[in-house]
């Protein structure tokens, strides 16, 4: 395979790479971003999934010695040697997650190389080839042929890069530098509460379109109440004037969008049947434009907070649910449908309506999954503890993290809350950050609310948080009979606070280990967690302004931070352990509460 274009390196000081430190500058930029964000939309993806050659990089070689420059050529033919030669490397399957396919790659994090050749015939009807990545945690720089394309940031969220320019006929030299080491400046930053998986760990595909395509579309209820109007959008990839024309065939519904400089809106009267977790109704939807095609399946609700209360068509809603990490024993952070089906199943059979996912986005399969089954959604991204809210640029990478959230995420009719935060410390400089979090939240989709899990004042013991005038419900963790044993600081909170908007306990629970067993009040027991369930129901029903729960969580998840004799490297706030089978005490007293819940409604 010739490539032209690879660099020609016989003229290079071969040891200049040893004292250069600045080896990485000139990779950080074209950024990959929610701009160029491009979903499948029904359109047909040729899957790169599979084998794809690996090599582990400790030391940042590959961007030092730019190996992605070197011609794909024998060892024989070398005109020099090399400390890289992909097609001789291991190989990995992707998606996956590199710390669980070696015992030894357990605890790796920095840099590593992706490679594989993917053909490439031009097809004049569509000329544009996107390289449409899942998800790949953290940093990822895109290489084609010797080419540098650009860079994503972002760790749980999709992004695509345009191949076209760089690709020749026939076979093609694809390269994936992933990047997962923790950084003070990063979203997440360095500290956290769970396991930092590396890889390509989602999807690798390919998209084959026409020259100008859908970029985006969305059909979403007016939220007016009146319940009798829906609001479509779109974006082309090109700054044109045409019309796209939309169909909805199960309301009768046939009429275009005009688009004026590549982007167009209309409203449309229409009396869908509402989606709601008792009826999960979703309709069949076609935007068309020439030869390019978007579909999907999308339903239609309206939620809204009326002071205290939260409103679900135009009724108030308490929301049973539970928080879920992405998280499994042998797939690490890989979520497989069966597992997500999984996932959902145990938190209906909780009696769930509702599920956080903590701390990040989860695979796209979640929401679409629970668009189908009837359970509502809080999503978010990793703005998680002590971020560094100072620095513009983690607050441009949290900002596109949430752009591209509610791109992949906003036709979902189950999403419907956006949270921008957890458990960050109430400075002047977080609240400049998040505010302009919840207000581009709000700019780029009204239809939803924006929340974040807040902290309380622990000298008045009441909900006082400044960014609480800036969303629309209040999340609050906490820890009462845990991390501060004695329940009297529960009921001062509950009875000091007086919110003028809808609060959710966020988080809220207990350490157990599964089978160990003993009294109520001796920590780590199946018994002790059971009973601060139970303490934290009791108490939780009783305030009118709590409109549900989210208790701190289903399943038992990796956690390094946590040592002791029965953590062992694991959260056990699970109501199950990580074997996702076996159900502690707490799952029933916690089904028990929500069954009656909805029998009340």
């Amino acid at each position: 395979m010739d490539h032209p274009d690879l660099a020609d390196t016989s003229a290079v000081d071969p040891f200049a790479h040893l004292h250069d430190e600045a080896y990485s500058d000139s990779f950080d930029q074209p950024r990959l971003t929610r701009a160029g964000l491009v979903e499948p939309a029904g359109r047909t993806v040729q899957s790169l999934d599979g084998p794809w050659f690996f090599t582990l990089d400790l030391f940042d070689e590959g961007l030092r010695q730019k190996w992605y420059a070197d011609a794909p050529l024998p060892p024989e033919q070398w005109p020099r040697p090399r400390d890289y030669d992909a097609s001789a490397g291991a190989t990995l399957q992707t998606p996956s997650c590199w710390n669980l396919a070696q015992p030894q790659w357990l605890y790796f994090e920095g840099a590593a190389w992706y490679t594989r050749t993917i053909e490439h015939t031009l097809d004049p009807a569509r000329p544009t080839t996107l390289l449409r990545i899942g998800a790949a945690n953290y940093q990822a720089r895109v290489f084609l042929n010797g080419q540098f394309l650009g860079t994503h940031l972002g760790g749980s969220t999709p992004f695509c890069v345009d191949l076209s320019g760089a690709l020749v006929a026939g076979g093609n030299r694809l390269q994936i530098q992933v990047d997962n080491r923790r950084e003070r400046g990063r979203v997440p930053m360095n500290h956290f509460d769970w396991f930092n998986y590396g890889g390509l760990y989602r999807e690798v595909g390919l998209l084959r379109l026409p020259s100008v395509y859908i970029a985006q579309a969305s059909l979403q209820l007016v939220p007016d109440g009146s319940f009798s109007r829906l609001s479509a959008q779109v974006r082309l990839s090109s700054r044109v004037n045409a019309s796209v024309s939309l169909t909805v065939p199960e309301l009768g519904l046939q009429t275009s969008v005009p688009v004026i400089d590549g982007q167009g809106a209309v409203v449309i009267d229409a009396q869908p049947q509402l989606w709601s977790p008792e009826d999960p109704r979703l309709y069949p939807v076609e935007f068309r434009l020439g030869t390019d095609t978007w579909t999907d399946r999308i339903g239609f609700r309206e939620i809204r907070a009326s002071g205290q209360q939260l409103m679900l068509n135009g009724r108030s809603i308490y929301l049973r649910g539970i928080c879920v990490h992405e998280d499994d024993v042998l797939l690490g952070k890989v979520s497989t449908e069966d597992d997500v089906r999984r996932r959902l199943g145990h938190a209906k059979e909780l009696g769930c309506n509702f599920l956080r996912l903590s701390h990040y986005p989860h695979h796209e399969h979640v929401a679409r999954l629970a668009d189908e089954l009837g359970l509502l959604l809080w999503e978010e991204i990793p703005v998680y503890w002590a971020i560094d809210f100072a620095r513009r640029a983690t607050l441009e990478d949290a900002s596109n993290q949430l752009l591209e959230l509610i791109a992949r995420d906003g036709n979902r009719a189950s999403v419907i809350l956006w949270g921008v935060g957890n458990e960050n410390e109430d400075s002047d400089d977080r609240l400049a950050f998040m505010r302009h979090l919840a207000a581009l939240a709000k700019q780029a989709d009204p239809s939803r609310l924006v929340g974040a899990a807040c902290l309380i004042n622990r000298e008045k013991f009441c909900i006082e948080d400044r960014l609480t005038d800036h969303i629309d419900v209040i999340g609050i963790n906490e820890y009462f009979g845990w991390y501060e044993p004695d329940f009297s600081g529960l009921d001062r909170l509950l009875h000091s606070s007086s919110p003028d908007k809808p609060v959710i306990i966020s988080e809220t629970g207990a350490d157990a280990q599964a089978g160990h067993h003993g009294t109520v009040s001796e920590l780590f027991t199946e018994d002790c967690q059971a009973e601060i369930y139970r303490q934290q129901i009791a108490r939780i029903e009783q305030a009118p302004y709590v409109c549900g729960m989210t208790p701190w969580l289903l399943y038992d998840f990796r956690s390094e931070r946590r040592q002791t004799v029965f953590n062992q490297g694991f959260n056990r706030k699970g109501l199950m352990a990580q074997d996702k089978q076996t159900r502690k005490m707490a799952f029933a007293v916690l089904a028990e509460f929500y069954h009656r819940k909805q029998a009340q409604r």
